[in-house]
C-alpha cells in the first residue's frame, strides 16, 4: 500500500478499508496493525482504532488481544450456510409482501427493474451491490416487518465479501434485471409459489457465480504474492 498524505476522517478510513478488503486488496487472513494504518493514512491512531472496531463490529476483521487485528477470512462453506439462512428469509418477505406491501410500491419496484432499463445501468461493484441489496431490502420491509429487514441486512454484510463478485460479468447484470422484475411481477400477479421458486434460483445461481469467481481470485491474488516474494 502506498502512503496517503491527507488527514481523514475515522469514517472515511472505515470505507476505504473496507473496500481494500472486499475487492482482496489487503488478503483474507492478512495482519494489520494501527501503526501501518496509521502511516499508511497519515493520521494518528485513533481514528484507525475506531474504523477497525466498527470492521470488527461487522465481522469484517477479527481484533485479537496482544495479536493484532486480522482480516476474516474466506470460508466457502461458512458463506454457503448464510446464502441458505438467506433464501428463508427471502422466501419468507415475499410471503409477508404480497399479504401486506402496497401495489404502488410494488408497481414502482417492477418499473424500476424493468430490463429495458439495464442498458448504461451501474457497472462500479459497489453500486451494483448497493443496488441490488436494496431491492431485496425494500420487499424485507415493505411487509412491515422490521425484524425480518434487521435479519436480512446482517445476512447482506456477511456475504458482501463474495456477493458484489456476481457483478464482475456483464450478463450477471442484466440477468438480475431480468429476474429482479419476473419476481416482483409474480407478486403483482398473485403467484406467490412461483416468485418464491425463482427467488430460490435467483439467490442459488448467485452464489455459484460469485464463489466460483472469488476462488479464482483468490488463487490469482496468492500466486501474486507468492511470485513476489520470491523477488
Amino acid at each position: 500500500m502506498d502512503g496517503v498524505a491527507s488527514r481523514i476522517s475515522a469514517s472515511a478510513i472505515y470505507e476505504s478499508l473496507k473496500e481494500m478488503i472486499l475487492s482482496f486488496e489487503i488478503y483474507p487472513g492478512s495482519r494489520i496493525t494501527e501503526s501501518d494504518l496509521a502511516a499508511f493514512f497519515g493520521v494518528s491512531r485513533t481514528p484507525v482504532r475506531e474504523a477497525l472496531q466498527r470492521l470488527a463490529q461487522e465481522g469484517q476483521v477479527s481484533i485479537r488481544t496482544k495479536q493484532g487485528c486480522f482480516v476474516r477470512q474466506i470460508n466457502i462453506s461458512e458463506l454457503a450456510q448464510f446464502y441458505r439462512v438467506r433464501t428463508a428469509i427471502e422466501c419468507l418477505s415475499l410471503e409477508i409482501a404480497a399479504r401486506s406491501m402496497a401495489k404502488e410500491a410494488l408497481w414502482a419496484l417492477a418499473r424500476e427493474w424493468d430490463p429495458v432499463h439495464c442498458s448504461g445501468a451501474a457497472t462500479d461493484l459497489s453500486v451494483m451491490v448497493q443496488k441490488e441489496e436494496s431491492f431485496h431490502m425494500t420487499l424485507a420491509r415493505g411487509g412491515g416487518n422490521q425484524a425480518l429487514a434487521t435479519y436480512l441486512n446482517d445476512i447482506n454484510e456477511r456475504i458482501r465479501v463474495i456477493r458484489r463478485l456476481d457483478f464482475t460479468a456483464g450478463f450477471r447484470i442484466e440477468r438480475t434485471y431480468e429476474e429482479h422484475h419476473r419476481i416482483v411481477c409474480l407478486l403483482l400477479e398473485g403467484d406467490l409459489a412461483a416468485a418464491k421458486t425463482l427467488m430460490t434460483d435467483h439467490i442459488l445461481q448467485s452464489e455459484k457465480f460469485a464463489r466460483s469467481v472469488t476462488l479464482e481470485q483468490l488463487a490469482r491474488t496468492e500466486n501474486g504474492a507468492a511470485r513476489s516474494a520470491m523477488r
